[in-house]
């Protein structure tokens, strides 16, 4: 199986869960680090938005499955008596969800993905719909597995040379956010890790993903200046 072929089975298996298990959206989480690395496979553009969150934010219930190795089961997101993930339930809340599964994938014994499961009403999975839930989440590891094993052209500069494989795949995976942290560390003279951390700021502060921002960066729509102000690029800088 091609990666091309592996990424479609991902986004196959999350229409079937949409389609069977009586939920509203679903999506593939690459987990690495207790990090979401990207979003593998969605039911469509709007679950593809709220998995985004969770790598915007740093937070979410998919963090919380990798590091406890066990389904996280929300029925009522932003219930007041539960503080978890402020900043993705915001984010979620409003754009519609009212209800998150999140089922890990394990290869080879690690946890290594996520399946979310998104309702727009409050309430909790039926015993059949979490059980074909959990099926679905260890299916989802054939596509992820078949994705690492394909021969993936690494022609980006995102992609780190001499990085490992599961390395490679979370480039592949949200590459705008890795070719939009280049050009922060070109134009501010700062680390890695610092321009991740800007572009996540600024897009928390207004309201969007991290994908979002990072192809305003990149295709020169939005330039974040060094005191982490923004501004529109000059029509030089659009052209260059």
């Amino acid at each position: 199986m091609s990666g091309a072929t592996g990424l479609l089975a991902a986004d196959r298996l999350c229409i079937a869960c949409v389609d069977l298990l009586h939920v509203d959206g679903a999506a593939i989480s690459l987990i690495l680090d207790g990090e979401s690395r990207g979003t593998f496979g969605s039911s469509g553009e709007s679950s593809r938005r709220v998995d985004d969150f969770q790598f915007t934010f740093g937070e979410g219930p998919c963090i919380d499955a990798i590091a406890t190795g066990r389904p996280v089961l929300v029925a009522e997101l932003g219930h007041p008596h539960d503080p978890r993930w402020p900043a993705f339930t915001a984010a979620a809340v409003a754009d519609g969800v009212r209800a998150v599964f999140a089922l890990p994938t394990t290869i080879a014994a690690a946890n290594i993905g996520v399946l979310d499961l998104f309702c727009t009403e409050r309430g909790p999975l039926s015993p059949d719909s979490l059980a074909g839930g959990l099926l679905a989440a260890d299916l989802a590891a054939l596509p992820l597995l078949d994705l690492m094993n394909a021969d993936v052209d690494w022609e980006a500069e995102s992609v780190a040379q001499g990085s490992d494989g599961w390395s490679e795949l979370a480039s592949l995976q949200r590459v705008e956010v890795y070719q939009a942290t280049g050009m922060l560390i070109g134009q501010l003279d700062i680390d890695a890790t610092e321009a991740l951390a800007r572009l996540r700021a600024y897009a928390f502060a207004v309201g969007r993903t991290a994908s979002e921002v990072a192809w305003d960066i990149v295709e020169r729509r939005l330039v974040l200046d060094d005191d982490a102000r923004w501004r529109r690029p000059t029509s030089g800088e659009q052209g260059s």
